[in-house]
């Protein structure tokens, strides 16, 4: 059987194998024969096509025949998914904004500076190894010196790393001198402006060097054997889908629960009222991962969270002994919807900003972080939520239903869709060869 494209997802745990044709009639685009197939992901083995590979067998196995395909795209946060450390000038402005711009991008920020370097953060570098570091510092023609220093610092390391820089445009002809010889991106400032973000430049850059270095990943060095398109962070391609439904249906926030983290994505400008008390401006899309909430690799640390209202008087060591990286049991369905739920609910208040009575002098508000107050949509992807059977239900359990409380979570009007196909991931990569197929894509996991 022949398909158009093969996208492929390459999680931490399970990679997800999605096959589908592309059917144009006039200006109507539609998804034809869609197919997925599942593996566990065997980067750690050495080689991330043996999972792959058994992944499309699933697939040959369920049509009964084998599948060929014109094009393989992939996502993926395995071998340690996309390791930033971010230097910057101040932590609410430059730092703040060069965080949002790798995390939007689809990274996991492991190190953030504010200020000049020490020798203690160069050994800390050198400790994470990441797989790339970005340097801020200064408003366009504001202070140079902080980033010209921690260039400097950084540069005579020699970290063999991808460096990005994003900082004061007066900068950037030393920042070239600095790394002559090294692989550097120069882009515009994430911060040019006070109390003015600019992330998106930063944010495709990002994965534009993700794309060109995962491919020395260990365990990643052969998937251009078998993948001939693009290879995104697969954060950063259900992003991507976030953005576009944005366009298509309004104000979102997509929820991505995985066997590692838990991914939130908020695309929305929030309230104008919010908007004037805000302390600092936040981005329009935005991305929080939480490390420590996964329901198979970080399970853990979710059920040392979890209290008598989330399981009664069932025991915790009992939880532990039903966690799977795919579920089959119905018992072992049950924990990992306890989990899920868990994860969710922590995940969004640590996303989700805070409004404050001001004290003192002057009396009214101020506000913190991102407001999801005008929500209209909340939709959920990842294994968890598309397939455990409880993903709806959860879900609409993180609306605010009393609208007098001054939360910046989603109201109570906020519906939910699910991505019962399980392609956000994969229309976000695609929407790099086919913006209209990928449209087309998600129109059919969520919209119908």
């Amino acid at each position: 059987m022949k398909v158009d494209y093969l996208i492929a997802e390459i999680g931490s745990t399970t990679t997800v194998v999605t096959g589908f044709n592309v059917k144009s009639q006039g200006k109507e685009i539609s998804i034809d024969k869609l197919f997925q197939g599942k593996s566990c992901t065997t980067v750690l083995d050495g080689d991330v096509n043996i999972g792959l590979k058994n992944a499309i067998k699933d697939i040959e196995m369920q049509v009964k025949e084998p599948i060929y395909w014109d094009r393989m795209l992939a996502t993926s946060s395995a071998a340690g998914g996309l390791k930033i450390t971010v230097h910057g000038l101040m932590n609410h402005m430059t730092v703040k904004a060069a965080k949002e711009a790798a995390l939007g991008a689809g990274g996991i920020v492991k190190m953030i500076t504010s200020g000049k370097m020490r020798g203690i953060d160069v050994k800390r570098i050198h400790d994470i190894n990441p797989n790339m570091i970005m340097i801020a510092g200064g408003v366009d023609y504001g202070e140079r010196e902080t980033a010209l220093y921690n260039a400097q610092l950084i540069s005579g390391e020699r970290f063999d790393r991808p460096v990005v820089y994003c900082g004061n445009v007066e900068n950037r002809q030393e920042i070239s001198e600095i790394f002559k010889g090294q692989e550097l991106y120069i882009i515009d400032n994430v911060y040019p402006r006070v109390d003015e973000l600019n992330v998106e430049p930063a944010r495709k850059i990002i994965q534009k060097v993700f794309e060109k270095n995962i491919v020395k990943a260990p365990g990643m060095n052969r998937i251009k054997d078998m993948v001939d398109g693009s290879i995104m962070p697969t954060p950063g391609a259900v992003m991507e889908s976030s953005i576009i439904l944005y366009d298509m249906i309004g104000d979102l926030v997509t929820l991505d629960v995985g066997g590692a983290t838990t991914d939130v994505h908020s695309v929305t400008e929030g309230s104008s009222v919010v908007l004037d008390m805000l302390v600092n401006p936040e981005p329009k899309a935005k991305r929080t991962v939480e490390g420590d909430l996964g329901v198979y690799i970080n399970s853990k640390n979710i059920v040392d969270l979890l209290n008598v209202k989330d399981i009664g008087e069932m025991d915790k060591r009992y939880i532990l002994a039903h966690i799977r990286p795919i579920p089959l049991e119905k018992e072992d369905i049950r924990i990992s919807s306890i989990l899920t739920k868990k994860a969710v609910e922590v995940a969004m208040n640590r996303h989700v900003g805070t409004i404050k009575r001001k004290y003192g002098g002057e009396s009214g508000f101020i506000a913190y972080g991102k407001d999801l107050s005008q929500v209209k949509y909340i939709i959920g992807t990842g294994g968890a939520l598309t397939r455990l059977p409880e993903g709806k239900e959860i879900l609409l359990g993180i609306r605010n239903l009393n609208s007098d409380d001054m939360t910046m979570m989603p109201g109570k009007m906020a519906e939910v869709l699910i991505d019962k196909d399980y392609i956000m991931a994969c229309a976000g990569v695609l929407s790099r060869d086919d913006k209209e197929a990928a449209k087309a894509l998600l129109k059919q996991s969520l919209l119908q």
